[in-house]
């Protein structure tokens, strides 16, 4: 399902990622990742694709709202562990959506 964002400007963090093989707890923690920005104050949506590279777009209201969820504690723990665990490679970028239309 595509977010419902609504009209620009905001901003979008993109997370590219590379799995490794370890699938333990992953699922269950990708889930309670995304139900708990889903309450975080300025967070707009999301959407998520993996194939060989998996592709998170989280969409926010401003840079601040996107600052304190990466320092959220259980947050943090969850980028720990996918540092250890889950990708073998990421990248983050955050950019700001300037203009958005649909069909």
């Amino acid at each position: 399902m595509l977010a419902n964002t609504p009209s620009p400007p905001y901003y979008a963090v993109i997370f590219s990622s590379v799995r490794t093989d370890d699938e333990a707890g992953y699922a269950a923690t990708a889930q309670r990742m995304l139900d708990l920005a889903a309450v975080q104050p300025g967070f707009l949506g999301a959407e998520s694709a993996r194939n060989e590279i998996g592709i998170t777009v989280s969409y926010w209201k401003d840079l601040d709202s996107i600052r304190q969820w990466k320092a959220h504690a259980d947050h943090q723990i969850a980028q720990e562990l996918g540092i250890k665990k889950w990708y073998s490679a990421y990248q983050v970028r955050i950019c700001r959506v300037e203009r958005a239309y649909t069909f």
